[in-house]
């Protein structure tokens, strides 16, 4: 029998409910979620929206583009067509870009057969329509079993086999328990949830409290002022996540507070650092040109403050600062200034109410 790089057999494999899995998108963090299906014993496509970069990963089994350095196994095929590469596969696992995910999906329409479960693994708000990336699977692919998967996992962490906690959350707690059967291992713990969409915007909104803090931390503005900045974003996150039908407790589990401190701190977080060059004064499209890989807070940003939005009521001061930075030529250190001189008000005045 085949094992794959800790021994297990295939026959051990299927017992985790998954034969065959296909991971859409080649990025950093979907090429480390289909090593590790093919780790846990699950031989699993890569789906490519680029032939040549198809071609690269099956010469070389190495992803130089997003993730250098780690070796991909033979269990791991490449495609860069949809229906070659849903042949067979038991999990779907979508790691698109939200301002991608749309487009995408449409390729695989009609390649993808109606009771296949989703995983989604993408972070963001799509700006034209508010919509969360489930959300949009779920119109384009139709409706069927879909589960989020989320939580504070730096690709390039996970895929070296560091530790690291996820969260499996769906209404399906059956596909719940699939998913973290088919996740889970040695190196990677997978909790269930059974809320979806407040796992999905505390991962969105996370990304928006991790521009602020780059920010600051490009401003020099010290220790202080970032954990008070983490504490009252938990509470914007929160907030709106209840506003919008989440409960407010997936916003203190890994999806929120752990993806929070993660993306706040790390080294590896795209999204703190586009926030500290602006905060040292760089431009944003100055910043974008030049990465890469993708800041998904900078377009969560203004979806939030977009035309199909409706925050109505709800208090975010910090996100709206961090808008007014990003896209209406706000100086950082008077946007600053605009939250450190609101209305005093008390710590637990929130979660849906007018001053906080």
């Amino acid at each position: 029998m085949l094992e794959t790089m800790t021994g297990e057999t295939m026959t051990e494999a299927t017992n985790r409910g998954v034969s065959r899995a296909l991971v859409i998108g080649d990025g950093s963090w979907g090429t480390t979620l289909a090593l590790v299906l093919c780790r846990n014993g699950i031989p699993t496509t890569l789906w490519s929206a680029f032939p040549g970069q198809t071609e690269r990963l099956r010469e070389a089994r190495v992803n130089e583009a997003f993730l250098p350095g780690v070796s991909l196994p033979e269990t791991m095929s490449f495609s860069a067509d949809a229906y070659s590469a849903a042949q067979g596969a038991q999990l779907a696992v979508s790691v698109v870009p939200t301002q991608y995910l749309r487009a995408v999906a449409e390729r695989f329409e009609d390649a993808l057969p109606g009771g296949l479960p989703l995983v989604s693994a993408t972070k963001g708000l799509e700006i034209e329509t508010f919509q969360t990336p489930s959300r949009i699977l779920l119109e384009v692919l139709g409706e069927r079993s879909l589960c989020v998967l989320t939580g504070p996992s730096h690709a390039e962490e996970v895929a070296r086999g560091l530790p690291a906690s996820l969260v499996a959350a769906s209404a399906d707690a059956a596909l719940a328990e699939r998913v973290q059967a088919a996740f889970n291992g040695d190196s990677l713990r997978v909790y269930t949830a059974e809320d979806p969409l407040g796992a999905e915007l505390a991962a969105a909104l996370k990304n928006v409290i991790a521009l602020a803090a780059g920010i600051a931390d490009g401003l020099g503005l010290g220790d202080n002022a970032k954990a008070a900045l983490l504490t009252r974003g938990m509470v914007e996150m929160a907030r709106l996540g209840k506003s919008l039908g989440a409960r407010p407790q997936a916003f203190f589990g890994l999806a929120g507070f752990g993806d929070l401190v993660t993306t706040c701190y790390s080294s590896h977080s795209r999204n703190r650092a586009v926030g500290e060059a602006v905060g040292r004064g760089e431009r944003l499209e100055d910043v974008l040109q030049a990465m890469s890989m993708v800041a998904e807070g900078v377009w969560t940003t203004k979806a939030l403050f977009g035309p199909e939005a409706d925050l109505g009521a709800v208090s975010m001061p910090i996100a709206e600062q961090v808008h007014a930075i990003l896209f209406e030529g706000t100086d950082p250190r008077d946007a600053l200034l605009s939250l450190m001189r609101r209305d005093p008000t008390g710590e637990m005045v929130g979660f849906g109410e007018e001053r906080g």
